[in-house]
């Protein structure tokens, strides 16, 4: 595309509250923000839900009810709910957005991996204790994707008639996609989105973006659309820019950076996604319209999800 796609992943399952004040946690907030975010110039909400009254990630139904019909209501943004949740969460407690809300598209994790949030805690800050314990408790974490897990979500996604947004967080998942696509569980073409600058996966350097891409290109030939998203600033931005400069899409939002610039805390996700959006008119591109990304992606519109 001549346009480019921005997704806004909007609260996130993995940071914790005490990290911004921007953060949303209420359904409310999370609407507010995400309406706001397509109005900078998102494309695609990705969404996670907290428990309103402790801002702790929750795979609560009825909290995603509430979130994906309210944005539904009050914009025509694709509405990506997330598949892979927050600590603890059980497949079937992550994946059950996919029978009941029946999204347009929703987030695969790819693979298994550590996820390291303990040295946040360790910086310090203003953290209930419930905070502390979940960014400690990231010692022990492992990110369960099993091939088992992956074919099952498979699945579930073809039932939905629901097109994954297949996340890779290191160079080895890309391969367990193409396990999966041998084995006629995903279809084609597949939207890849590199995730990287977790600690315990790939990092969010220019070096290791590129390989990716080139690994994906290598395995996929030119069945795939692709994007990126950089953990932490100034990752958010660069790999953004590399996205621009290579034809691929951008990924911003508070679940995966918190700044807006060196200096500047961002005060709201649409503060991210206009940033996005200046950077893509250096490289004369502009960002598509979620119709248009849907005609793109093959989606089965916003008039066939279950909310």
């Amino acid at each position: 595309m001549e346009k480019f796609i921005i997704s806004a992943a909007i609260t996130g399952g993995m940071t914790v509250p005490g990290q911004s004040e921007a953060i949303p946690i209420t359904p409310d907030e999370i609407v507010d923000s995400a309406v706001g975010a397509h109005e900078a110039g998102a494309t695609i909400v990705h969404l996670h839900v907290r428990e309103p009254e402790t801002g702790k990630p929750s795979s609560d139904i009825g909290l995603f009810r509430e979130v994906v019909s309210g944005i539904k209501d009050r914009c025509d943004v694709i509405v990506q709910p997330t598949t892979g949740g927050g600590k603890g969460m059980t497949l079937e407690e992550r994946a059950a957005v996919l029978p009941e809300l029946e999204p347009e598209m929703a987030t695969f994790n790819t693979g298994s991996f550590n996820f390291g949030l303990f040295p946040i805690a360790e910086r310090g800050g203003d953290f209930e204790a419930w905070e502390i314990d979940y960014l400690e408790g990231t010692r022990d974490y492992i990110f369960r994707n099993t091939f088992a897990d992956m074919e099952k979500v498979c699945a579930m996604f073809r039932e939905a008639d629901a097109k994954p947004e297949l996340e890779a967080y290191d160079v080895g998942h890309l391969y367990n996609i193409k396990y999966l696509l041998g084995r006629d569980l995903l279809d084609t073409p597949v939207h890849v989105q590199f995730v990287l600058g977790v600690m315990g996966a790939n990092a969010a350097t220019i070096e290791q973006l590129m390989h990716m891409r080139r690994t994906a290109t290598e395995l996929f030939g030119e069945d795939y659309t692709w994007s990126a998203a950089g953990v932490g600033y100034p990752a958010e931005y660069h790999l953004a820019a590399m996205c621009l400069m290579l034809g691929g899409h951008v990924r911003v939002g508070l679940e995966d950076n918190l700044r807006v610039s060196r200096e500047k805390r961002a005060d709201s996700n649409a503060e991210l996604v206009e940033k996005a959006v200046a950077l893509g008119e250096m490289f004369d591109r502009e960002p598509a319209t979620p119709d248009e990304a849907r005609e793109a992606f093959g989606l089965k519109g916003r008039a066939e999800v279950a909310f």
